[in-house]
């Protein structure tokens, strides 16, 4: 993972997630941006809140962590996200997301365009583009020559073939779990025994640098320079498993950006997510010296 340019924009959804136990900030690209800065790398966030209370508090809780909000705009119609998150018995959360938001309605300027251009790594999420003029946005800021990044995330029913393999062929690395493997699968007609096997077709079929699949508690898979990497995850007590995969996609960029091995790369990734799982929310205040116990277990 070769970039050339210090600055990342990560570019989607910033929204409140309602979990059982209260509101916490949430937003995949918010969280991988506050994870990255807590790294101590340079991540802006590109998103879009109401104007209203709920969209303050997210300006507010973003600025306190020191997050760069310049490109955070604010939408006259359309209300703040929030998704409402259920949690099943081992603490796994679904996610019921409202529509329309601010976040569908990105609109495309010069100080964006700008950012894009002087980006060393674009990180965007699939569930932003659910709508047209959040997608139409994002697609024009991907022509440049960062380094592209799609965090996969399948939400019913903005699951999309059409929409996902549009921003796949703008990607040079992807994110997704092991069940979104087997769905890209199935939309391509291609069944196989083994999830490595799924994993060889996904990149040969989509072109992508490197693929990363998450498994859950059982870890992650890396495909990069035609080689498979494995990790089988760090066991912690789980109090939820909200902004885990987030958490780990920060740290998987953080570890190759300071040129470390690829293997050790996945073990940071695979820890940094394991510390925020056993934490309430997507984004509890960092702590490098917990991550470093998790990989030292």
């Amino acid at each position: 993972m070769n970039i050339t340019k210090k600055e990342i924009l990560c570019f989607g959804e910033i929204l409140w997630d309602r979990l059982p136990s209260g509101a916490k900030p949430g937003g995949a690209p918010m969280n991988v941006a506050l994870h990255l800065n807590a790294i101590g790398l340079d991540a802006a966030i590109a998103s879009s809140v109401g104007n209203d209370e709920a969209g303050q508090q997210l300006i507010d809780f973003l600025q306190n962590a020191k997050v760069d909000t310049s490109l955070v705009q604010t939408d006259k119609k359309l209300p703040t996200s929030e998704v409402l998150v259920h949690l099943d018995k081992n603490n796994n959360a679904s996610y019921e997301i409202c529509e329309p938001v601010a976040w569908d309605n990105i609109q495309l300027n010069d100080d964006l365009s700008k950012k894009a251009k002087n980006s060393g790594l674009i990180i965007y999420g699939s569930l932003a583009s659910r709508n047209k003029t959040t997608r139409e946005t994002l697609l024009n800021l991907l022509d440049n020559d960062a380094l592209k990044l799609i965090d996969v995330n399948l939400r019913q029913p903005y699951d999309k073939q059409e929409v996902l393999e549009q921003l796949l062929a703008k990607s040079d690395i992807v994110k997704l779990n092991d069940d979104e493997l087997r769905t890209f699968a199935g939309w391509n007609g291609i069944k196989s025994d083994t999830e490595k096997e799924l994993i060889k077709w996904f990149v040969q079929h989509y072109k992508v640098e490197m693929l990363c699949v998450t498994r859950g508690e059982k870890g992650a898979a890396m495909f990069y320079e035609n080689k498979l990497y494995e990790h089988p995850g760090f066991k912690v007590n789980a109090v939820d498993t909200v902004g885990a995969g987030d958490a780990f996609l920060a740290g998987l960029v953080a570890a190759f950006l300071q040129n470390k091995p690829a293997s050790n790369a996945l073990t940071f990734a695979c820890a940094t997510g394991a510390f925020v799982a056993s934490k309430a929310g997507a984004t509890p205040e960092y702590d490098m010296n917990e991550i470093t116990a998790i990989m030292t277990q």
